[in-house]
Formats: C-alpha cells, sequence, structure tokens
C-alpha cells in the first residue's frame, strides 16, 4: 500500500466543508479527507456514488470503467452528456465529475477491470464494485481484505438494488450518544431521582468494534444447518434473488435486458429455479413475479442505493457512526430497504 500522508485541511477546505464538520467533526473529515477511492463502473448507481464521494471531499477518487457510452446509460447516468454516445464512460464522466469539486482529484482509467494485477487495488484506502461479475467482486474482495483495505459493491436491477460492505475482521469507529447522568444519591429525593437519566443536551463520544465477513462467506451460508434454518424467516427474498442475478451476469456475461425480455425472462425463471435447488431450498422462496421488475437500471433506485452505498463508504473512511452489517437490500415496489447481516456459520 502507498505510504499515508498526514492529512491537513486547508482555509479554503475548511470553508468549503464547514457543515461537515460541524455534522461529523474535524477529525473525522481529515481521515476522509486523507482517503484515495476506487469506483469501478460508471452506470447509473456509480454516478450516484461518484457524486456522494466527490461532494463529500474524499482526497482522490478513480473512475474506472472500459464499457462505452450506450443510448440507455445515458437514461440513468447523469455525469456523461448526451452527446458523448461511443465514447467510454469513465473518460465521458470525468469533467461534470470534476466539477462537482475541485478540491477532489479525481481520475479517469479506460481499462477493464479484470486486467487489473493485484498490486493496483493495493494504493486505495476503499474499493467500490458495481457492474461487477461475482467472481472478480471475491477476488478483489479477499485480496483487499487481507491488506486492510475497505470493500464495497452494489448493483441496481430494475426496481431492486443492493449494498454489500466488508470493512474487515476489527473495524473501529466512534459513535456520538447521549450523556447518561448518574443520580445525587439524595434519599429524600424518592426513587425516581436515584435512576440514571438521559441528558438530550449533552453528549459522549463511545468507540466501538464491528467485524466483517467476506462476500464469499455471506453467499455460500449452508442452509441445510440447524443455524442457518433458524434464520431463514428473517432472511430477506432479496438476498436469494442477488444469487439469481449474479448467475444470470455469470452466464450471459450482462444483466436482463429489455430488448431480450422474453428470452430473459425464462432463463431467469431456470437460473432460480437451479439457484434454489443448489442451495437446498424451495423454488416458492422466490416467487417468479420478480421477473417482470428486474430489467434496467431505474435513476429512482440508483439515487437511494447509491445514498446508501455512498454514505457507508463516507462512514467507514471517518468512522464515525455504526456501519451496516453487511447487506442493504431495496425494493423499490414496496419503498424499502432491509439490512441484514451474513456472517459464517
Amino acid at each position: 500500500m502507498i505510504e499515508k500522508e498526514d492529512p491537513v485541511i486547508s482555509e479554503e477546505e475548511a470553508a468549503q466543508y464547514d457543515r461537515q464538520i460541524r455534522l461529523w467533526g474535524l477529525d473525522a473529515q481529515k481521515r476522509l479527507r486523507g482517503s484515495r477511492v476506487l469506483l469501478a463502473g460508471l452506470g447509473g448507481l456509480g454516478a450516484e456514488v461518484a457524486k456522494n464521494l466527490i461532494l463529500a471531499g474524499v482526497k482522490g477518487l478513480t473512475l474506472l470503467d472500459h464499457e462505452q457510452v450506450s443510448e440507455e446509460s445515458c437514461r440513468a447516468q447523469f455525469l456523461v452528456p448526451v452527446t458523448a454516445q461511443g465514447q467510454n464512460r469513465a473518460q465521458a464522466s470525468l469533467e461534470r465529475a470534476q466539477n462537482l469539486n475541485p478540491m477532489v482529484e479525481v481520475h479517469a482509467d479506460t481499462d477493464k477491470i479484470e486486467d487489473k494485477p493485484d498490486d493496483f487495488f493495493l494504493q486505495f484506502d476503499a474499493v467500490c464494485l458495481t457492474g461487477c461479475s461475482r467472481d472478480l467482486i471475491v477476488r478483489v474482495d479477499q485480496l483487499c481484505s487481507k491488506h486492510n483495505i475497505k470493500v464495497f459493491c452494489g448493483d441496481v436491477y430494475g426496481y431492486y438494488g443492493y449494498m454489500f460492505c466488508n470493512l474487515g475482521q476489527e473495524y473501529n469507529y466512534v459513535e456520538e450518544k447521549p450523556k447518561i447522568v448518574k443520580p445525587t444519591g439524595d434519599s429524600n429525593d424518592g426513587p425516581e431521582a436515584k435512576k440514571a437519566k438521559v441528558d438530550p443536551n449533552v453528549t459522549t463520544m463511545v468507540k466501538k468494534t464491528a467485524s466483517f465477513c467476506t462476500l464469499k462467506e455471506s453467499l455460500e451460508v449452508d442452509w441445510t444447518t440447524e443455524k442457518a434454518k433458524a434464520g431463514l424467516k428473517r432472511t430477506p427474498v432479496d438476498y436469494f434473488l442477488l444469487h439469481v442475478l449474479l448467475k444470470f451476469r455469470t452466464d450471459k456475461g450482462r444483466d436482463p435486458a429489455p430488448q431480450f425480455f422474453e428470452e430473459d425472462s425464462l432463463l431467469l425463471k431456470q437460473i432460480r429455479d437451479d439457484v434454489l435447488e443448489a442451495l437446498a431450498l424451495s423454488s416458492d422462496l422466490l416467487h417468479e413475479d420478480f421477473i417482470s421488475y428486474c430489467f434496467s437500471e431505474m435513476s429512482p433506485v440508483c439515487a437511494v442505493v447509491g445514498g446508501v452505498l455512498g454514505q457507508e463508504v463516507v462512514k467507514a473512511l471517518s468512522q464515525r457512526d455504526a456501519p451496516h452489517r453487511n447487506f442493504f437490500f431495496f425494493d423499490g415496489r414496496k419503498g424499502n430497504g432491509v439490512v441484514d447481516y451474513f456472517g459464517p456459520n
């Protein structure tokens, strides 16, 4: 990994990030300002994440994408001009991304992420992957876990979206809590006066530690064990939908596309049956009506999932507030998100 320099907030930066410094403190902003992030995949979700990280004030953001701008990507991706069709998505996103915050070093990389050597990822403090295959995400996650690099991944499929994060076996952070005021101990004041009370006007910083599993561990849960069976009812169905959609991407090299709706619908149903059978689960667990709602990136869903994903990266880098452990699922049909944790059995 590269040697980290001691981040310094200039007067100009203090003015730029005044609201954020008031919100989570100068030390947190310094940690954020000293961080470099890799963002792979400049689709609709990637654009939302890029915007949030640049506005938050990281030190550097590298946009990595070998794909070209298409008519469809222009609909959900606000960083590329409509005149940029046929150009590289990372390069076409660079100007608008940089204009969001000139204090952040924004770079475009047009290489294919699969061709990047391991050493490439070690220069970053956090890696965020969108639009990548399951095998690639697992490879990068395992690599970064060994080098204490924070890993995030996410995608949007129509009305559905998800986010996963792995912050390591021992992630330390601080959380602001209301201060507990101890009783005075005067017996004449009655029993209520002897109880500890919360003072809403005074807060204290509490140090905490969280442990995360890898994506590989979270996806390879053995559902035949008693522990897994006991947790099945609280497991969101979106978790199993993610298995299906990642398998579709592996098999087809792309996501479900509207122009292939009939063909892709049949394949999605078959993959659902195969995936759930391999997990020793009934196909009834995931109703086939999901098929109608998982085509293309939808801008509103990108905004929601990108907001959560971007905020989780910011929290992890600044080490402020409790992180998600470690999945976030969003269903745009219901307008809600679900957070869940999957550790090794």
